[in-house]
């Protein structure tokens, strides 16, 4: 058989119940909102079918419930493309889910269940099936750090680069950070693991640089501000795109499989980042 050249995600999935509100509500505050849909997510199931929205297959390992939100979550990666034939289902118990309040600004906060994403299982990385052909390997921090290191060091013994997006932001331990090969995160994800605050891209640039100290390569999103990467080759920023904003929902997702398909396809780092920094804006600009 043969493969051509794939991601792998190694994460979560999660049923996304999302709640449009004028404003997310405050402490003991309760608000009237104006609609809610259910919506395909989890970090690592959004940024698996992005890959593939950019052109790399993508293989994807996670587990779901046999309930109906599993039922829902397995049919929507398999309609993005993705390849689920490393994806549990374990019986008995809850897929992971969340819900995400969008405000009339086009943010929004979220809350999430883990469910079935703390229940993945090691040993389905130990199928060779899983690396045939496969680069790159992203992790995120919607899973256990254990299933992190256990994925990045099954990763790195057969020659794949490692990504992690540190997000939600959590302590990350040495043993992990000495096997991560591009760390990306956002603004406050930045802030929370080097104390810079980001509020330009020159700050940006600043946290990128510092993280930089700890990690091989640093990918710093700053939202409409733009994106800075300091690494061995220094340190850089692309500038944000002019666009109108919609929802920023997912586009931290876009980013980083926009990113991973240009590197599967062997583009430099500096046109990865630029691809997958277009993408994003034109992301947030449109209905999700």
């Amino acid at each position: 058989m043969s493969f051509h050249p794939c991601a792998v995600v190694v994460g979560s999935l999660h049923y996304d119940i999302v709640v449009y509100a004028h404003h997310r509500p405050a402490a003991g505050e309760t608000v009237t909102g104006t609609a809610w849909r259910p919506v395909f997510g989890g970090k690592g199931g959004n940024q698996a079918a992005a890959v593939v929205a950019a052109g790399i297959p993508c293989r994807m390992v996670s587990a779901v419930g046999d309930d109906g939100f599993g039922i829902f979550l397995r049919d929507r990666l398999r309609a993005a493309g993705v390849d689920d034939s490393h994806v549990a289902t374990l019986p008995g118990q809850g897929s992971g889910m969340s819900v995400a309040i969008m405000d009339a600004g086009g943010d929004y906060g979220a809350v999430i269940v883990s469910g079935t994403n703390m229940e993945i299982d090691p040993a389905s990385l130990e199928q060779e099936s899983l690396w045939e052909g496969a680069t790159h390997l992203v992790l995120q921090n919607e899973i256990p750090e254990a299933l992190n290191i256990a994925a990045a060091q099954a990763a790195h013994a057969r020659g794949l680069s490692v990504v992690l997006n540190a997000a939600p932001a959590r302590t990350l331990s040495d043993t992990l950070v000495q096997i991560i090969d591009i760390l990306v995160v956002n603004a406050g994800e930045a802030e929370a693991l080097c104390g810079i605050a980001v509020a330009s891209l020159d700050t940006a640039q600043d946290a990128a640089k510092a993280l930089s100290e700890r990690f091989r390569v640093v990918v710093v999103t700053a939202g409409g501000d733009g994106v800075a990467v300091a690494g061995m080759d220094g340190t850089y920023s692309e500038p944000g795109h002019s666009v109108t904003l919609i929802s920023t929902h997912g586009a931290g997702d876009c980013f980083i499989g926009t990113m991973i398909a240009r590197l599967v396809e062997r583009h430099a780092l500096p046109d990865a980042v630029k691809s997958a920094n277009l993408a994003a804006a034109k992301h947030v600009s449109r209905e999700v």
